[in-house]
């Protein structure tokens, strides 16, 4: 270990290279992961904050399925009458509208049943005001991005060319569909904007009893095999009904190429700064050799220098990816917990080292007779 940090030191401007290099890979990949995550947050937050286990769409909607299902009144009852279900409906859907201050937004209006577990207000609790209420149909909670946006508890928010008021009646935590930020509101209210032709002016009409899904707390007892047959329903578990949110499987598949991609360069680069360093140093190795050092201890010596190299340069790419992600705030989707930040530098480190594997070979054959004349 001595004699590798003599080395180290003796040609630190080659290793200070090498490490720079890895810094920077390690700090993309860093990068990149934050990216994944935020915009997958940003994607499907909302989804995740659902307290239910499955969601019944209608047959037939194998994708897109918010889009494209539509369950009605009578699946909504039949899976309320299952053996240890519990069932609400919800409805999910893209509109945009204006404040009375002239606020502008786009906004995934979530319809809820006021009271229901997929209520805010009795899930995760309002941020601020109070929660929806079967009273008052056309009350709100909107996400705190929406608050961010400019909309303030106790605006009225016109839903465009509909002409249906919404009254802010409090707001919640952080929640996005699709990089949209969520507004909870009653089903009843969901159905008259999903349903409204665009460009009418709503009517005194009943909107039709459906809904994009119906969202199921299921007990262990819960035979939704069966639940699906009778009723023709395909319930999926929320997780797999994450691609059903717009553009999360693109970005997914995306973000993980660019991850993987960096993940196979980083000990390509490592291996090769390695092996011609290797090949440079062979008349050492073979000094050490004939002098009495092992092949065992020559790995040692190997594997040091490359987990000084790579460890320190993970090290400081994990502190840059870090402090980018202090530094963007929540401008930009972007999020890198500690967990995920170090089980990713970790990889990156792994990798690295894997790289060094290419050179031990060559260290282990390292042969002492050169030094002898051999040679000659």
């Amino acid at each position: 270990m001595y004699l590798a940090l003599l080395e180290l030191k003796a040609a630190r401007g080659r290793f200070l290279l090498m490490g720079s290099v890895v810094v920077l890979v390690a700090a993309l990949v860093g990068v990149v992961t934050g990216f994944t995550t935020g915009l997958g947050d940003d994607t499907i937050s909302a989804l995740r904050r659902l307290p239910a286990t499955h969601l019944a769409f209608a047959r037939g909607a194998d994708s897109d399925q918010f889009a494209r299902s539509l369950v009605g009144r009578a699946d909504l009852d039949g899976w309320r009458a299952r053996k240890d279900v519990d069932a609400t409906p919800l409805g999910v859907s893209i509109a945009r509208g204006t404040t009375d201050r002239k606020v502008e937004v786009d906004f995934a209006a979530f319809g809820v049943e006021p009271g229901s577990f997929l209520d805010p207000g009795t899930t995760s609790g309002t941020t601020s005001g109070a929660g929806l209420s079967a009273g008052s149909p056309s009350g709100i909670v909107v996400s705190q991005q929406l608050v961010k946006d400019g909309v303030r508890v106790g605006d009225t928010l016109e839903v465009d060319r509909l002409g249906i008021g919404l009254k802010v009646t409090g707001t919640t935590g952080r929640s996005s569909y699709g990089h949209v930020p969520v507004a909870y509101l009653p089903v009843e209210t969901w159905q008259r904007i999903r349903f409204a032709a665009p460009g009418a002016r709503i009517s005194g009409a009943e909107p039709p009893q459906q809904y994009s899904a119906v969202a199921v707390k299921a007990g262990p007892d819960a035979d939704l095999a069966a639940a699906d047959r009778a009723l023709g329903t395909r319930t999926l578990a929320v997780a797999d009904a994450y691609a059903a949110a717009p553009g999360y499987t693109g970005e997914r598949v995306t973000m993980t190429s660019i991850q993987a991609f960096l993940y196979v360069i980083a000990p390509l680069v490592v291996g090769a700064f390695f092996a011609v360093w290797t090949v440079q140093r062979r008349p050492e190795l073979a000094l050490l050799r004939a002098m009495g050092a092992s092949r065992l201890r020559l790995l040692g010596h190997t594997l040091a220098q490359a987990a000084v190299v790579v460890g320190a340069g993970t090290a400081i790419g994990a502190a840059l990816a870090a402090g980018l992600g202090l530094l963007v705030g929540t401008e930009v989707p972007f999020s890198l917990p500690g967990t995920s930040l170090a089980a990713t530098m970790a990889t990156v480190g792994l990798v690295g080292l894997a790289g060094t594997a290419v050179t031990l070979r060559k260290v282990t054959t390292a042969d002492p007779m050169t030094m002898l004349g051999a040679g000659r």
